[in-house]
């Protein structure tokens, strides 16, 4: 292989084109296109899929071959093609940092050359990021990055958001766990427990759907990412499916509904209160509703079994769980009260064996001890952070009031705040 240019490509840009125009001049010029799976915990996931970003690189006079590179590793990449000269860039900091030096390395064990070209500093892609996110977050492009994600990602992340602040702070939080892995959060999670208790309401489908909805359109207001909504029992199916048209149109993700019917109770009180769970024909029934229901098919209907939760066991699971998916359901959630995950895991190995390609969804409150990773090794396409934002909030709220009834002022509970200037900070246009 004479010249190799890895590329991620977010968008086209004259950064672009001068590189791979200075490497024609190399010889034949080949193009690692680094796939979505290569850029998890790198790169934001980009805005083109693969085909079309494949598609735009084929059409260029400078570009000979477009490969997929399915590693970040350049030091993986050179040692499969060995190419006589690896081009890039002279900017190697963030995620890159340290791969120039094992680039350098792997090229020599066989003579190979690294050539540097100056970093076009004209157009940052990583700095119009966000806009370029905000620019197409309408309500379809939401629902598509979800399930893109679901195709390309090892896991996803979903973090409960009962309000515009709370989905605010997930939208923007970033930790860095080594290996050159940026984490963050892909999406929200819209909770009735939640919601209910935001508004000081029982969780038993008391919160009327529309002010659900509306606080839904609140946190589009101030973010970009998608939402998964949990419809509880979605109700009769005929009602199903007139809510999923609004849902559909606002541009939520997913509707998770739960195969329980009569009044809703928590999940987590399982057989300490009276709970239904609905016939498996009735269940179908609404999935199809919710499905049908929709005008272009754009938000997915996702399946929560409740038989771990109702004692039923991981056989009755098993049968709902294959029910639900030929009725349509695009993914299905497991959920349990167990402190370990031996349950979820015993339905995910069996569940995957008769359907490697659905994903399963779980929500990890009670077995809170698991790692994401030890989630996603299991079979464990999405994890729901369902009520943590809300918990903790609470939490802060009632120590804070404690303190001041009992000190006489705010001084001993300043250090636990953000101070009014990051208030003022924290929302664009305040300040």
């Amino acid at each position: 292989m004479d010249v190799f240019v890895s590329m991620t490509m977010e968008i086209l840009h004259s950064g672009h084109l001068k590189i791979l125009k200075e490497a024609k001049k190399l010889g034949h010029v080949t193009v690692g296109l680094l796939t979505d799976g290569a850029l998890e915990n790198k790169k934001p996931t980009p805005l083109l899929s693969y085909e079309q970003r494949e598609e735009i690189l084929n059409a260029l006079e400078y570009v000979d071959a477009v490969i997929p590179q399915t590693v970040w590793d350049y030091g993986v990449v050179i040692d499969t093609h060995k190419p006589a000269k690896f081009v890039h860039g002279d900017k190697w900091d963030g995620p890159l940092e340290g791969m120039r030096e094992r680039a350098l390395d792997r090229l020599a064990q066989y003579g190979g050359q690294l050539v540097e070209f100056p970093y076009s500093h004209e157009f940052d892609s990583s700095r119009i990021a966000p806009q370029m996110a905000a620019s197409v977050a309408t309500p379809y492009a939401k629902q598509r990055a979800f399930r893109r994600m679901l195709q390309s990602k090892g896991i996803i992340r979903i973090l409960e958001a009962h309000s515009p602040l709370a989905a605010l702070i997930g939208e923007h939080m970033k930790v860095e766990r080594g290996n050159g892995d940026v984490l963050q959060f892909d999406g929200f999670w819209s909770s009735s427990l939640t919601d209910s208790t935001e508004m000081g309401l029982p969780d038993i489908e008391a919160l009327d759907v529309s002010r659900r909805l509306q606080n839904i359109d609140e946190i589009f207001e101030v973010t970009t990412k998608p939402l998964i909504m949990d419809a509880d029992t979605g109700g009769k199916a005929e009602h199903f499916e007139l809510k999923v048209r609004t849902m559909e149109r606002m541009g939520i993700a997913a509707a998770i509904i739960e195969d329980k019917t009569g009044l809703k109770k928590n999940s987590l009180l399982g057989n300490d209160v009276p709970q239904t769970q609905a016939s498996i024909p009735e269940f179908c029934e609404k999935i199809s509703a919710g499905i049908e229901g929709q005008k272009y098919h754009g938000m997915m209907v996702i399946a929560r079994l409740e038989s771990l939760i109702l004692g039923r066991g991981i056989d009755d699971a098993l049968t709902r769980a294959d029910a639900y998916v030929k009725a349509g359901a695009g993914a299905v959630m497991i959920h349990s009260r167990e402190k370990e995950p031996d349950e979820i895991f015993a339905f995910t190995r069996q569940f995957m064996q008769a359907h490697p390609t659905v994903p399963i969804v779980a929500v990890p409150s009670s077995y809170n001890q698991v790692y994401d990773h030890e989630l996603q090794a299991n079979g464990i396409k999405m994890v729901i952070y369902a009520n943590h934002m809300l918990r903790a909030s609470y939490k802060a709220m009632e120590q804070t009031a404690r303190s001041i009834l009992e000190h006489g002022r705010t001084a001993e509970v300043e250090d636990d705040m953000i101070s009014i200037s990051q208030i003022l900070k924290l929302i664009p246009g305040t300040v």
